[in-house]
C-alpha cells in the first residue's frame, strides 16, 4: 500500500528548483511598494517573513508589466530596469532560504484605474461599462513582448521562475472571455484565438528564459466571463505544451461545485486533480485554512495547496502545522497590533481594513 502523501513532501518541477513542501504563499495585493512600482523595505520584509516561515514558494504581488497595466495603488513593478535593483533585493533575500521564489506578472487591462495610471485602460475590445479602449493588433503583440520581456527581468533579478496571472478577470482573462473579448483577428472568436495571446507568452518566455527558470500560470474556472469547460481545455493544452512547470487554479473555494452542468456533482478541485498532467504540478486555491484542509488538498491529488489569507495570519504556517499536531489557525478578524507583528506593514493593515473584514474595531 501506498502511504499517503504528505504536506510536506518536497515538490519538482521540470525546470527550475524543487519545492522542499506543498506550501505556495499565494500572490497578494498588499499596496507596499512605490509609487513607480519600485519595491519597498516593507515588501521585502512582508516577503521575507514568509519564506523564512517555511513557504515552499514565495511569491510577489501581482507586478505589472506596462505602465498602462497598473491595476491598484502601491503596485509592484516589472515593466522597466528601473525596477530591476529592487527586485535583485528580493530575489536574493528569498533565495538565502529554502523556499523558490516567483514573480508574478500581471497586467490589469480594462480594471487598470485612470486616476492610478494616468491614462485610459486597454482591454480587447472596447468596453463601455469601464470606459476601455480596444488594443489595436500592434499593442497586443506589444502586451505579449512586455510580459516577455517582464519574465526576463525576473530571471535577471535571479528569482527562480514566473507566474502569468490569467486569472480575476485582469487582462489575460479577459482575452479568454467571450462576454468581453469580442475581437475578429486571430485573437478573437474561438477559444483556440481568445486564448493565443496565453500560448504565444509561454512560448516566448520558454525561448527567452533559460532551462532552469520555471514558468506558472494562474487561471480560474469561474466568473469574469469564464467557463469551466473552457478553462478544462486551456489547462489541458498547457499541459501539452511541456512548456510550463505549474498550473495554479484559483478557485475561491476548494470545495466548490461547479454550476456548469456536465460536471458530475464534483468539485472544482477534483475536476482539475482527475485531469491527466503528466509533470506539470497543480495548486489550489480558495479557503484552505486549516491543517485538515491542506491535508485535505493533498490526499485529493493535488500537489500545492496555496495560501493566502491565513498567511496574512501566520508568516510561519508551514513551520507551525509542521511542529505542533495541534496548531489551530487564527481566523480574521484580528487586531492591527496582531497583523504587525506577523510583518504586515501599517500600509497593508489599511488595505485590509478597508478592502476585507480583517482587522477588528
Amino acid at each position: 500500500m501506498q502511504p499517503l502523501p504528505s504536506a510536506f513532501d518536497s515538490v519538482s518541477f521540470p525546470h527550475g528548483p524543487a519545492m522542499p513542501n506543498r506550501f505556495m504563499l499565494a500572490p497578494l495585493t498588499n499596496q507596499q511598494s512605490h509609487d513607480d512600482g519600485t519595491l519597498s523595505d516593507d515588501e521585502i520584509h512582508w516577503l521575507s517573513m514568509r519564506a523564512q516561515g517555511g513557504f515552499g514558494i514565495t511569491m510577489t504581488a501581482a507586478a505589472h508589466v506596462q505602465s498602462v497595466g497598473q491595476g491598484f495603488a502601491g503596485q509592484l513593478g516589472i515593466f522597466s530596469d528601473v525596477h530591476l535593483p529592487g527586485l535583485a533585493r528580493m530575489a536574493e533575500a528569498l533565495n538565502a532560504t529554502t523556499t523558490v521564489s516567483y514573480a508574478q506578472l500581471h497586467h490589469a487591462g480594462n480594471r487598470a484605474p485612470t486616476d492610478v495610471t494616468g491614462a485610459q485602460p486597454v482591454c480587447p475590445s472596447d468596453d463601455p461599462d469601464t470606459g476601455a479602449r480596444a488594443l489595436t493588433l500592434p499593442e497586443v503583440h506589444d502586451v505579449r513582448h512586455a510580459f516577455v520581456a517582464a519574465a526576463m527581468r525576473a530571471e535577471r533579478a535571479g528569482f527562480h521562475g514566473v507566474e502569468l496571472h490569467g486569472a480575476h478577470g485582469y487582462l489575460l482573462c479577459q482575452f479568454l472571455s467571450s462576454d468581453i473579448n469580442r475581437r475578429t483577428d486571430e485573437y478573437g472568436g474561438s477559444l483556440e484565438n481568445r486564448s493565443r495571446l496565453i500560448f504565444e507568452i509561454v512560448d516566448g518566455i520558454r525561448t527567452a528564459c533559460g532551462p532552469d527558470f520555471a514558468l506558472a500560470v494562474r487561471l480560474s474556472p469561474e466568473r469574469f466571463g469564464m467557463r469551466t469547460s473552457e478553462i478544462v481545455q486551456v489547462y489541458e493544452r498547457l499541459v501539452a505544451t511541456g512548456q510550463v512547470d505549474l498550473i495554479d487554479m484559483s478557485l475561491w473555494d476548494v470545495n466548490r461545485m461547479t454550476d456548469e452542468p456536465g460536471f458530475d456533482d464534483r468539485t472544482l478541485m477534483e475536476i482539475f486533480a482527475s485531469i491527466p498532467r503528466g509533470d506539470v504540478r497543480l495548486g489550489v486555491a480558495g479557503k484552505i485554512h486549516t491543517p485538515a484542509d491542506v491535508q485535505r488538498v493533498v490526499e485529493h491529488g493535488v500537489d500545492i495547496a496555496v495560501l493566502g489569507r491565513v498567511a496574512i495570519l501566520h508568516h510561519d504556517y508551514p513551520q507551525r502545522m509542521h511542529d505542533d499536531a495541534g496548531f489551530e489557525p487564527r481566523r480574521a478578524p484580528v487586531s492591527r497590533e496582531v497583523l504587525l507583528s506577523e510583518g504586515v506593514s501599517p500600509t497593508f493593515v489599511e488595505y485590509l481594513a478597508g478592502t476585507f473584514r480583517f482587522v477588528a474595531a
